[in-house]
């Protein structure tokens, strides 16, 4: 078999092993396999790049795998679970990145060479700079909101709107006049400039409530980058791999936008959480007053139940909180009890973020549930505890038609015979509203560290 032929067959390889890692994806058991699957492909597809014979000096390529691979190592390895989200907005950043610079080195190649890009190539190189461009920039302001480095409120005013779209208008009208007219270096970086301009004014309207949506189609971006990226270089493997990645973002950004009962639009120009009000403290919000529970009580609440449906949210992340929670249930579950864990799709920074803390923890995958499952029957539910979640259990969504969440579905934990929330204080979720179940007189809350709170009320359910 000659390279002509060996090349492409592994291309072909390796993007059926993408598709079949993906698939594989969907179900926490296989997710492990799906992942090594698609990591074969990868390794596939740059073994028939590197055999490639435009490939002139291995020098430089062995170096940049052996630095990116140990970077990477280094990173899976020691990122917490908290900060899983920040680490998926880099890496879209570092994605859209690489794939802005192989269009920029293609284009300053050619007009190094043949003096002017093909129209064809042209349009390639635009879309791969400017998409690129946008979500470097725009992926690094996500990771500063959910870093807590910007402001994880929606920073919107009509200047920014405006300044949108006068850098949306640059770089098209940048790319439609290197691409139909002449080549210009000067205007070329100026494209550059505004696309990156650009991605920090899209993303810095979004507030931190929306941040699921936001990963998701920067994610999306990113493989458009790099399908982008495969038409500038003619690599079959590039444009399959990002034609994946940009699809499937698209599929999971509609998923999350539906599970906020919202659009793709209102999401990202509604300003949603830009103004947040303030929180209450503990015990009690002007005559509203939270009754509180303490580990004893709640031992006893748990312990002889029948039905006790556990709901995770941001805290249980903060709190590093998902092996507590697993030996809680463990124990309910030893008694008699039957336990499950309803899962809200935006519950966290990013999708999934919920069901990657419970699956660390060894949770069975038959005990998680999604709110359509619960809600019909919620009122049967003898206890719900709600561990660091807000805006997903707030009852406003669903009674209030002015509220900023109406419509949002949440999880009705308000309805269950008993409802226990662990939470540090009374203060607001991302949405910047006060919630209130917390005042419900079939509510009480159980303030303080997540992790705490659990390991406390499972060693009281030792001693029943």
């Amino acid at each position: 078999m000659t390279l002509s032929t060996i090349i492409p067959l592994a291309y072909l390889v390796s993007a059926v092993l993408f598709i079949l890692g993906i698939k594989r994806l969907g179900h926490p058991e296989t997710a492990a396999g799906g992942n090594r699957l698609a990591g074969l492909g990868m390794l596939l597809a740059i073994i028939g790049t590197l055999l490639d014979q435009q490939i002139l000096e291995f020098t430089w390529i062995i170096a940049g795998l052996a630095a990116g691979g140990l970077i990477g190592l280094v990173m899976a390895k020691t990122v917490k679970m908290t900060a899983m989200p920040e680490m998926v907005a880099i890496f879209n950043g570092f994605g859209g990145a690489a794939s802005g610079m192989v269009a920029v080195g293609e284009y300053l190649r050619i007009i190094g060479t043949s003096g002017a890009p093909s129209v064809d190539s042209g349009v390639s190189i635009m879309v791969g700079t400017l998409i690129g461009s946008v979500t470097l920039s725009g992926s690094f302001i996500a990771y500063g909101k959910l870093k807590g480095i910007i402001s994880g409120n929606a920073i919107s005013n009509p200047i920014v709107r405006l300044l949108a779209i006068l850098m949306a208008l640059i770089t098209v009208g940048a790319a439609v006049y290197l691409i139909g007219f002449e080549t210009s270096l000067p205007i070329f970086w100026g494209l550059i400039a505004a696309s990156l301009i650009l991605g920090v004014l899209v993303v810095i309207p979004i507030g931190g409530a929306d941040m699921p949506v936001v990963v998701a189609l920067l994610n999306s971006y990113s493989g458009l980058a790099a399908a982008a990226a495969g038409f500038v270089l003619g690599n079959n493997a590039l444009i399959i791999s990002g034609a994946l990645v940009g699809a499937s973002g698209l599929i999971l950004t509609s998923i999350m936008c539906r599970a906020m009962n919202r659009s793709l639009s209102n999401v990202l120009f509604s300003a949603f959480g830009s103004t947040a009000a303030s929180g209450g403290g503990r015990g009690a919000d002007g005559d509203k007053v939270a009754a509180e529970i303490g580990a004893e009580d709640s031992a006893m609440v748990l312990g002889y139940a029948s039905q006790v449906v556990f709901v995770p949210g941001y805290g249980l992340a903060v709190a590093q909180a998902q092996h507590k929670i697993r030996e809680l249930a463990d124990m309910l579950t030893a008694r008699g009890v039957n336990v499950r864990y309803c899962v809200h799709p935006v519950a966290g920074r990013m999708p999934g973020h919920m069901n990657v803390l419970l699956a660390e923890a060894n949770v069975p995958y038959e005990q998680l549930c999604e709110p359509e499952d619960v809600n019909p029957d919620m009122e049967n539910i003898d206890v719900a505890v709600v561990v660091g979640a807000n805006d997903v259990v707030n009852p406003l969504a669903r009674d209030d038609a002015s509220s900023p969440i109406a419509g949002m579905p949440i999880i009705e934990t308000d309805r269950a015979k008993i409802c226990i929330v662990i939470k540090r204080s009374l203060s607001v979720g991302y949405a910047g509203i006060d919630n209130p179940l917390f005042y419900m007189p079939n509510n009480r809350m159980f303030f303080g560290d997540a992790a705490d709170a659990l390991a406390q009320i499972a060693e009281e359910v030792k001693q029943l």
